[in-house]
């Protein structure tokens, strides 16, 4: 059997199994996700033996620690993973659900009513909770899915996917509901988004490289993650303590997620008296600053170096500001006022998260109202752009398109609506 006609067959199978699911219970799907829940933190020394083996293999393949840090699982991450199971299972059913109800006026009812989209693919890189999270995601929408993890966590997503398939079957869905295509072969991917009338939604979820792929090349209907290009604006009315705790933990918390700011611009009002405190939090967690020339000359005059063959902050170019770094690099800026700011975020941001620290409550509306993104805070972190955080329980991915689904998105985004409508023998002249 070939690739192309292995995948398609994995995607025949899968369209069989929506057609059953897509009619099982609340009850029936809340119970599978139960028992994957539990089936994952009994199976939690195979599947961290296999993350181990993948580790090693990434390690000597020279793999950043940023992407190791996505890669790896130890016990307390798998059991994060049946948790959010859990919590996926506690959420409300995003099926059956009214969304408009009438009479028309030759007596026929009609109901909106939310229904599964049937088959989804999700093809995503160096993160195997993804894997749980998807498969998750896609049970309790009555989805059925195609899994299609990166190289660098193939073992991982094999063993998690097989774990939470059996799971799922042995509490009554139908086999099939879960599947993964194993291959390492990236001619894969191409042959799975190709497959229309099969696969009903691709879903990419991992780097702009992949993403853009999928976009260009898909011949389904593709939800569109985006990459996180996420800024901080300090604006000149902000508390210097305040916007110092929020970049740190937008910078800091975790390099490699998409939520991580990337650029920081400061307005140059108060350049000089809150920029040295940041740059010197930057300095002690490992950061390396791409500055502007004012920001190398603040650096130099709070004793930072900006020269030799460690320094502490370089000088940017124009590819920094729009660079979605994933590692201990940051991106700093001076700009003249609120204004530049927004336009600043508006071209190079990828519409994913952007904060604004001021005390200014007419500043905070400018820059919520006037940024185009998915998430915009306030006085706030970008970490919190997470679909737990946002109470939507475990998320498939974060979109940054408009159409459809924006910012994270989980069950209810995986529905689509049908019209349902009950007559009396009613004809149409």
């Amino acid at each position: 059997m070939t690739l192309e006609e292995e995948v398609r067959e994995l995607a025949k199978f899968a369209k069989a199994a929506s057609a059953k699911l897509a009619q099982a219970t609340t009850e029936e799907r809340n119970g599978a996700l139960y028992a994957m829940a539990a089936a994952l933190r009994a199976q939690a020394p195979a599947i961290v033996e296999a993350n181990g083996e993948d580790m090693e293999a990434a390690r000597a393949a020279g793999t950043t620690e940023a992407l190791l840090d996505r890669l790896m699982l130890d016990e307390s991450r798998v059991f994060a993973m049946a948790d959010a199971l859990e919590e996926v299972a506690a959420l409300p059913d995003p099926l059956g659900v009214v969304s408009l109800e009438s009479t028309l006026y030759n007596g026929i009812e009609l109901r909106r009513v939310s229904v599964p989209l049937g088959v989804v693919a999700m093809v995503y890189e160096a993160r195997p909770n993804v894997t749980a999270d998807a498969a998750g995601v896609c049970v309790k929408s009555g989805n059925a899915c195609i899994l299609r993890g990166g190289s660098l966590a193939a073992r991982s997503n094999e063993v998690i996917a097989d774990v939470l398939a059996a799971a799922a079957v042995e509490a009554g869905l139908p086999e099939g509901s879960i599947c993964a295509v194993t291959t390492t072969d990236r001619a894969a991917t191409d042959v799975l988004m190709g497959l229309h009338g099969l696969v009903d939604v691709l879903i990419p979820r991992g780097g702009a490289g992949l993403i853009r792929h999928c976009v260009e090349h898909a011949k389904v209907p593709v939800i569109e993650t985006g990459t996180g290009n996420c800024h901080v604006y300090v604006h000149a009315s902000a508390d210097p303590e305040m916007a110092r705790a929020i970049i740190r933990n937008a910078k800091c918390r975790r390099f490699g997620v998409c939520n991580a700011a990337e650029t920081l611009l400061v307005d140059a009002a108060v350049a000089d008296a809150v920029l040295p405190s940041i740059l010197a939090d930057m300095k002690e967690a490992g950061v390396l600053v791409h500055g502007d020339a004012r920001v190398l000359a603040i650096a130099e005059a709070a004793g930072l170096s900006v020269a030799g063959d460690v320094p502490d902050v370089v000088l940017a170019g124009e590819a920094d500001w729009e660079t979605e770094y994933l590692g201990p690099e940051l991106a700093v800026k001076c700009v003249e006022g609120l204004q530049e700011a927004i336009d600043h975020v508006n071209r190079y941001g990828t519409k994913h998260s952007e904060a604004i620290v001021a005390s200014d409550e007419a500043a905070q509306d400018a820059f919520l109202a006037q940024v185009d993104a998915a998430a915009v805070y306030a006085n706030a972190s970008t970490a919190f752009t997470d679909g737990g955080q946002f109470g939507l329980g475990a998320e498939i991915g974060i979109s940054t398109q408009k159409i459809h689904a924006r910012g994270p998105f989980a069950a209810d985004a995986l529905t689509s609506y049908k019209y349902v409508l009950r007559g009396a023998g009613q004809v149409r002249a």
